[in-house]
């Protein structure tokens, strides 16, 4: 983890680069992805900067659970009954941003297993 966090995600909480935020709070910030992959496409990220999920510990296990709990509020407000929670991590997984980050997505149906 690092305090300056020059992701484009760091740039979107210093706001440096504008979002249309659909969610925040005191942990964490939402809004529409820009290139969605389904009708609702939302991202979740933490205020702080963790780069992926394999470099979160112990001492984030209260904001990763809050983080999933305001992706599940965050889908229902959108009128989801079923959808896809995403975390991807690393590069090969093809993480783009190294900003850990939840996509929410549906909408549509979605296949198994994803590209």
């Amino acid at each position: 983890m690092t305090e300056n966090n020059q992701t484009v995600f760091g740039k979107i909480l210093r706001d440096e680069i504008k979002t249309d935020r659909i969610y925040e709070d005191e942990h964490c910030i939402a809004f529409k992805d820009l290139q969605p992959q389904a009708p609702v496409h939302i991202l979740v990220i933490p205020r702080l900067h963790i780069a992926s999920l394999s470099e979160a510990d112990e001492n984030q296990a209260l904001l990763l659970g809050h983080l999933l709990l305001v992706a599940a509020k965050l889908a229902k407000m959108q009128g989801l009954i079923a959808w896809r929670t995403v975390i991807n991590t690393g590069a090969e997984a093809g993480q783009t941003v190294f900003h850990l980050h939840i996509h929410v997505i549906g909408g549509r149906p979605l296949l198994w297993p994803p590209g």
